[in-house]
C-alpha cells in the first residue's frame, strides 16, 4: 500500500520514524472521529495519505525557503483549517514552525486540540473564529510570515479572508488545482486593494499521481486597509 512514507520519499521529504508514527496516529484520529463528526469524505488510508497528507506536504519546498533565514521558527496560520490540513502535516514535518490553526466550527477546534495533545506538538495554537473575525484581532492581524489555506473558495474571496493576517514582507499561499488562471485574474482587484502583489504561481503534479496542484503566492507589500475584511459573509456575497 502507498502510505505517507511512500509519498514523502517521492517528494524527497525525509521523515523520521517518530514523524511517520505521528502521521499514522493523526490519520487514525481523523478517520475515527469522522465516524461521529464530518471531517472528510476521504477515509481510504491510501487515498488519505495522498490527497490529505502528501498534498499538505507539497508546500514543504516553499516552507523550506524560509528555513534558510536566521530565524527558522517562522510563524504560519492555517485559515479554515478544518481537520488540520495543511497545518498539522506541515508542523509534523517541520517541527520548528510556529503554527496557528483557525476554524469557524468549535467542535473541529476541540478535535484539533486533542490532536495537538496526542501528538505532543509544541508551539501550536487552535483558535475558534471566522476568518473575518480573527483578522480583526490585533494579536493575529499583520502578524504571520506565512498564511496558508486549502479552503474551497474563489481567490477574490480568499484574499480578503487571508491577506490581513500576513505581516508586511510575509505572504499568503493558496492551494489551488491546476486550473487557476481565471481565478487569479478575477482576484487582481482584491489583491491590489488588500495590499498584496501576485508573486508567483507554482504548478506541480501531486507526488506520484496525475493530480494537478498549484500554489498561488501573494506577497504582502502594504498594510491591509482597516475597512477589510468586511463583515462576515460580505466577501462571499460581494467579492472585490
Amino acid at each position: 500500500m502507498k502510505d505517507i512514507k511512500y509519498y514523502s520519499d517521492k517528494m524527497n521529504i525525509n521523515l523520521s520514524d517518530s514523524q511517520l508514527d505521528q502521521f499514522s496516529r493523526y490519520m487514525d484520529m481523523v478517520i475515527e472521529t469522522n465516524k461521529v463528526m464530518n471531517l472528510t469524505a476521504i477515509t481510504d488510508p491510501e487515498e488519505f495519505a495522498l490527497k490529505h497528507l502528501a498534498d499538505s506536504l507539497s508546500l514543504i519546498a516553499y516552507v523550506d525557503s524560509y528555513k534558510s533565514l536566521p530565524d527558522s521558527s517562522i510563524s504560519i496560520i492555517d485559515v479554515g483549517t478544518g481537520a488540520g490540513f495543511p497545518g498539522i502535516p506541515l508542523k509534523i514535518a517541520c517541527p520548528d514552525i510556529k503554527l496557528t490553526l483557525l476554524d469557524s466550527l468549535n467542535k473541529r477546534i476541540t478535535f484539533l486540540e486533542n490532536v495537538i495533545s496526542e501528538l505532543e506538538l509544541s508551539d501550536v495554537t487552535a483558535i475558534h473564529a471566522r476568518a473575518e473575525e480573527g483578522a480583526r484581532n490585533p494579536k493575529l492581524r499583520d502578524s504571520f510570515d506565512l498564511v496558508v489555506s486549502r479552503a474551497v473558495a474563489g481567490m477574490n474571496i480568499l484574499v480578503e479572508y487571508c491577506l490581513p493576517y500576513a505581516r508586511i514582507g510575509g505572504c499568503f499561499v493558496s492551494y489551488k488545482s491546476g486550473e487557476w488562471q481565471d481565478e487569479v485574474k478575477n482576484a487582481e482587484n482584491a489583491i491590489r486593494t488588500l495590499g498584496g502583489r501576485l508573486s508567483d504561481v507554482v504548478e506541480s503534479p501531486l507526488a506520484d499521481s496525475n493530480i494537478k496542484r498549484s500554489f498561488v503566492i501573494i506577497n504582502k507589500e502594504k498594510k491591509t486597509p482597516k475597512t477589510y475584511p468586511r463583515k462576515p459573509g460580505t466577501a462571499k456575497k460581494c467579492p472585490l
